[in-house]
């Protein structure tokens, strides 16, 4: 049964009003006044970092139910994440890497569909690492019908990518990321590598390096929403984690999961591998919001 809101009482002007509907439990909580050590601030996944390639958080405040956001990304509005109770909830918006810099904004609706409003957030500079590579000509430019294989194949994960479903049991509780394979990181997300001159789209994720093999677990409960061979990501899983958070894994060697499987985290479902265009064996980890790639390493501990 849910209580009813309790005003913020004027004579305490220290507690917040999250603290306040808490009652004795959350007042139990403080720190005695006068103290001046203060308990530390839990840690929050997935860090904010409003930068190109990041995660905005963006308070919504507080609403009986969930209420609706979306941001506007080239000529769709695209719905975003939002996780948190009737006491605050929190919008978790993914930002392209090609972003622009500077104001930008998402739209929120509540449930009912009324009060609709603009939250805005800034995106500010970051600097990725660049990689200059002389490679053989053809390792570059694809044949006609390698080309021909690709857009097929981008426009069939471009339809996974839009998935945006309910988590199970309605609700998101933790989102920090248990880490998919243990290993050295062997490139960074937002990497922009220079082929022959010719520049590449940024690095969409973190490569890990580990044998053929290795089991890959889940790093969150997920279903699985799609299971291929593409050419360049070779044996390739895609996780739907709710809400449009998705996680992608490339370059198995071993895919033991089909769609519509639902995971534990922790759960082995493939095994790494060197398919695809790769020169090694690795996986390729990747973690979306919204439709946009973002760095995982703000989901995991540093």
């Amino acid at each position: 049964m849910s209580l009813p809101a309790l005003p913020v009482p004027t004579a305490l002007p220290l507690l917040t009003r999250r603290a306040a509907l808490l009652g004795t439990g959350g007042l139990l909580a403080l720190p005695a006044l006068g103290h001046a050590a203060q308990p530390a601030a839990p840690t929050v996944w997935p860090q904010a970092l409003a930068v190109p390639g990041g995660v905005a958080r963006l308070s919504l405040g507080p609403a009986a139910k969930r209420p609706l956001a979306h941001v506007r990304q080239g000529d769709a509005d695209v719905p975003v994440l939002v996780v948190g109770d009737a006491i605050e909830w929190t919008a978790l918006v993914g930002i392209p890497l090609a972003a622009a810099l500077g104001e930008a904004h998402i739209t929120v609706v509540q449930a009912d569909g009324s009060s609709a409003r603009r939250v805005p957030y800034a995106v500010a500079s970051k600097r990725y690492a660049e990689q200059q590579l002389k490679v053989s000509p053809r390792t570059v430019d694809l044949s006609p019908e390698d080309q021909a294989r690709y857009e097929r194949e981008r426009d069939h994960q471009a339809v996974v990518m839009a998935t945006f479903s309910e988590p199970a049991g309605g609700t998101l509780q933790s989102l920090r990321m248990q880490v998919p394979v243990p290993g050295r990181r062997s490139s960074s997300f937002g990497l922009r590598r220079v082929f022959n001159g010719q520049p590449r789209n940024p690095h969409s994720g973190m490569d890990i390096a580990a044998a053929t093999g290795t089991p890959v677990v889940a790093p969150l409960p997920a279903r699985v929403i799609d299971v291929g061979d593409y050419f360049f990501n070779g044996g390739t899983v895609w996780l739907d984690h709710g809400q449009g958070l998705l996680s992608m894994y490339c370059h198995l060697s071993s895919m033991d999961a089909r769609v519509g499987d639902v995971l534990q985290a922790g759960e082995a479902f493939c095994q790494v591998g060197a398919t695809g265009r790769v020169t090694g064996p690795h996986l390729h980890w990747g973690v979306m919001l919204n439709r946009t790639m973002v760095d995982p390493s703000l989901f995991i501990p540093a």
